[in-house]
This record gives structure tokens, sequence and C-alpha cells, in this order.
């Protein structure tokens, strides 16, 4: 053997040997979880500890016997829950606080209304643990068309006032009202009291802008409708740049505030849906980049150097498909990301569709920051159709109030079914409401959505008061007439989900095997918390029931899901 093959084989025992170690220190990655075989682990299962059910017959988070597991590797329908691969921590499931809302509840009695917030907030109701709350006017307010700032040119906002927020409303302007005082800041003290008194306190609140001040706009209006005159493009306008620093100061005064309220509100995003909704009420626009430059120049530093430098900064807030152009342009800049807590998303892209897809790829690019959903409701309800619609006749749903089949069915329309003028009409087919719902909060759970926020959840009957006519559904309707109060299958969906799947939870992987069910027939996802409660989570869309084994490691419980239900099966490992 010549020098030269002594030195190579040297300098290969040298690489090899250094490879061993380096793997052999390598700490057990998720892709080398994922090729271990699921079922070598035995759990020592013996019976499910809990089994829930909300479902077309009838069931409103009904208990339903318990199961057995047994050794072995279930064939057929199978859905797969792997404790042993762990994904996101969950902030929990809720619902928002409104102007709408608080008005509707002022209609009750103060013992009716206690009654109502507790089977919304206490542990003994839906225990929302995250809520949203809007900055100034939406469309869900009485009136709307107001701000906290409403003196002109007032860059020092000396005139900053959040009265309105507590102001009430007038019995003799409104003659069902049973309490004047009620309004939205009492709504949420009220739910922050409920809270206090239990054990299980967690109430994470989004706070968001649907506008600046009028004077701080291009337009200095709330809004500008479309119209013939200016060719159908409404607008709610964009900032003004000498006002952009001072837009930053309206929204840390908010924050003042509420906290000398004693309200300390968690997260804040920029503004409500920076795309805008072509003027048809209170709105202000953003771009990727005229949003990134407001956080990395004016709301991140002030932030940072307020009282609230623990408030989460939340970019973008507006639907799915176009989140991943926002993350890419705000969390691609490490100058603007250091100061964002994640991505707020809504779902009005598609009535049927999740778009976990694109969770999926932002979630690989930026997995350190949260993705919330902020809102999705039953939008239009009720509302004649609008010009450029084919099928007039369904765009305007009827009889939903103290009916459940309608949540049940498909009886729902959103803004663009069959709408000419929609980009993608197909994506917003009639739908189910229970379905929609469940749907997408089971298989968001199982796409990174760390937490998820419903719109108001107080009504009337018709699906308002809103300002505009923007009637929309809610998971409690009340008739402000009588006082009659309905819950909606909705309210029960996301009270099982609320009930079982509780901030600090961690969502599990989760495999499906359909054995030539269609995609959407079942939908499943699963959360650990820390006492290693599984909560597994499934939605059967067809009206037949659905026979499945719940393979957990080396054992599997057979199961049955009632015919269009809502499940939740609960395993303590």
């Amino acid at each position: 053997m010549n020098n030269i093959e002594k030195t190579f084989i040297h300098k290969l025992f040298i690489i090899t040997i250094t490879s061993l170690t380096i793997m052999s220190c390598a700490p057990v990655n998720q892709a080398t979880q994922m090729n271990k075989n699921t079922t070598d682990i035995n759990y020592q299962l013996s019976m499910t500890q809990e089994i829930l059910l909300t479902s077309e017959a009838g069931d409103k988070i009904a208990p339903q016997q318990n199961l057995t597991f047994q050794q072995g590797t279930a064939t057929g329908k199978v859905i797969v829950v792997r404790p042993d691969i762990k994904k996101q921590k969950i902030v929990g499931i809720g619902t928002s606080f409104t102007e709408s809302s608080a008005f509707v509840l002022a209609h009750l009695t103060k013992d009716k209304r206690a009654e109502v917030m507790e089977n919304i907030y206490g542990e003994k109701g839906a225990n929302f643990s995250i809520a949203r709350t809007h900055i100034g006017a939406t469309d869900f307010a009485v009136h709307g068309r107001y701000s906290y700032a409403e003196v002109k040119d007032d860059t020092n906002l000396t005139s900053f006032s959040i009265a309105v927020d507590s102001d009430g409303f007038s019995a003799q302007h409104y003659p069902g009202i049973k309490d004047e005082q009620f309004d939205l800041l009492p709504m949420i003290k009220q739910a922050y009291a409920i809270k206090n008194q239990q054990v299980d306190k967690d109430l994470k609140i989004v706070a968001s802008a649907w506008t600046a001040p009028p004077w701080m706009k291009t337009i200095e209006d709330y809004y500008v409708k479309p119209t013939p005159e200016n060719n159908h493009q409404g607008t709610g306008g964009e900032l003004k740049p000498q006002y952009v620093a001072t837009y930053a100061d309206y929204l840390i005064k908010y924050l003042d505030a509420y906290q000398q309220e004693g309200i300390e509100l968690w997260a804040l995003t920029p503004v409500n849906e920076p795309h805008g909704n072509s003027g048809q009420w209170e709105s202000m626009h953003f771009t990727p980049k005229t949003q990134r430059s407001f956080i990395k120049d004016h709301l991140g530093p002030k932030l940072k150097a307020s009282a609230h430098k623990d408030v989460k900064l939340l970019i973008y807030d507006q639907n799915r498909d176009e989140m991943e152009h926002w993350t890419d342009e705000i969390l691609g800049d490490k100058a603007t990301s250091e100061y964002v807590y994640g991505t707020a998303v809504h779902w009005y892209e598609s009535s049927n569709q999740v778009n976990e897809e694109v969770f999926d790829r932002v979630h690989e690019k930026f997995p350190e920051f949260s993705i919330i959903h902020t809102e999705g409701t039953i939008d239009d309800l009720g509302k004649d159709a609008p010009q450029g619609i084919l099928d007039p006749v369904r765009f305007k749903e009827s009889n939903w109030f103290k009916n459940d089949d309608f949540w049940w069915n498909e009886n729902a329309t959103d803004w663009a079914y069959t709408a000419t003028w929609a980009p993608k009409p197909e994506d917003h087919p009639i739908y189910t409401p229970v379905h929609r719902y469940a749907r997408n909060i089971i298989v968001s759970l199982d796409h990174w959505l760390e937490g998820w926020i419903d719109w108001n959840i107080v009504l009337d009957k018709q699906g308002g008061p809103n300002h505009v006519g923007n009637f929309c559904g809610a998971p409690i309707m009340i008739d402000t007439d009588t006082g009659e109060v309905y819950y909606t299958p909705i309210y029960y969906v996301l009270a099982q989900f609320s009930k079982t799947i509780r901030p600090g939870d961690t969502a599990l992987q989760v495999n499906q095997q359909l054995d030539g069910l269609d995609k959407d027939a079942l939908h499943a996802s699963a959360a650990i918390n820390d006492d290693g409660l599984v909560s597994v989570q499934l939605l059967n869309t067809t009206k037949a029931p659905i026979n499945y084994s719940l393979q957990i490691g080396s054992q599997y419980a057979q199961v049955s899901i009632a015919a269009n239900a809502i499940q939740t099966v609960r395993v303590k490992l």
C-alpha cells in the first residue's frame, strides 16, 4: 500500500467516525418519528374516557357510551392519532364582542343576560377562551361612523376617548332596551367577571380597527360607497403620509384606555381586511409593503416601547387564499418580523374550501409564527340578490330562527354564490352552516392553526343590527321584541370544541384512511393536554352513520359516528 492510499484510508476512517458520532448525538426529529411504526407503541389503553356528540338528530354535546380498546392494527376506515408527533400549541376557540351583540343583549333583563353570558363564557357553558373586539366602528355597530378621535387634525390625540363603548342605549330611542347602561365595554367587563370567578380564567382578546379616524385618511370619510358616479369603485381610503405615525399612536392610546378600564388585550391587528370591502362600510387599505413599513417604522417600535410590549401583533387579517403574499413580504423581512407574533386570517374566499395547503406552505417557511383565524360568519344572511347573481332565489336565505334544520343542511349562501363578477364563483356553492364551521376548525387545527374566533356571538333574529344591512348569522340569536333566545346548532358545535380544546393543548399528527369514502365525508383532528388527555374531533358530513377504527399506538377502538354529526372522543394516555 503506497502513501497516497494510506492517506486516503486514514481520511475516510476519520470522516466515518465523525459522521457516526454526529448521528448518535443528534436529537430524534419529527421526520425520524414519522418513520417509526405507530403500532410499536403500547399506551396501555383500556377505554375511552368520554365521547360527546352534537348531531342533526338533536344531540347537543350529549355524552355517549364509552368504548374499549383492543390490541392490533385496524383495517378499513381508520383514524390514526399519533401522540408521539406533537405539533403546534393551541390558544383556544372563541367568538367576538361587538357593539351589535351588546345592543341585542341590552334588550334582556339583567338576570336573563347573565344566564346567556354564563353560557358563553362560563365553565358550565361554552367557556370560550379567545375573543375579538373592534377598535372604533364596524358594520356591526348600531349606527357606525365613529372613532375615538373625532377632532380633525388632532395629531396629539388630546380628544381621544373610548366613551362611545360605554355610553349605552337610550330606552327612549330604542323602546325594547332593558338596560340602558349595557354596551360593548360593559359586555367585555361582564365576561371578565365571569372568568375571574372560576378556576379556568383564560380569555385572550384580539383587537382590530376597521379604520382610522376619517381625517387621517385620503378620502376624509369612513368609507365611500360604490356608485355609478365613481364607476362602482367604492373605497375605504388609505392613511395620509403625515398621519401614519399618528395612527400608530391612536392604536396605542386605545390599549392605554382599555388597560385603565381593567382590560388587558392579548393581541392587535393593524387593520381589519386591508384589501378593503369596496367601500361598503368602515374600512381602510394597506398593501403588504405599506403594512410592513407601518409595522417596522411606527407601530412595532411604539408598541415595544409602551406599557403594552407584551401585546401580540398579528398581520394581515383577511382571507386565507392571499395570506402567503403578506407573510412573504412582512415575515420575510427580519427588521419587521421581530415585532410580529403571527398572521390573522378570515374564511370568506370560499364557502367550502379551507385552504389548508396555504397554511402548510406558510408554516414551512415561517414555523415560528402563529396563525390565528380571527373572523368567520354566515354572511349576507337573508339579503336580496344584487345584480349579477345567476340564482337569486337560492341566494336569499329564510327561516333560520328557531329552525335547526336550516343550520344542518344546504341552506346558506355567501356573498359570491353564482356571482358573475366573482373571481371564483365555483368556490362559493350553497353550503351547510354546521359543516362549514366544523370542517374549517377541524382541518385548520390539523394544519398549524393555533386559535379560531367566530364573529358576533349574539345577534337579533334578523342577523343584526348592522348599520349597512350586512346581516349575518350568529351562534346565539335573540328576538328583541319577545326576549326569546335561540341557541343555534353553531353554538353547540363551537361549545363542544371549546370545552374539549383548551389553551395550552398541543395538536397531534392525525392520519386518515378513508377506505373509499368521499374525501369530505369524514374529517378529524386531535390534541393532547398536559395531563395526557387526548381529544379527537370528528365531523361526519354524510346522512348515514360511519363506522371507523380509532388507532392510537398498538391499540384501536371500534367507533361509530352518527349521521350528520360532530363527535369528540377523549382518551387518557
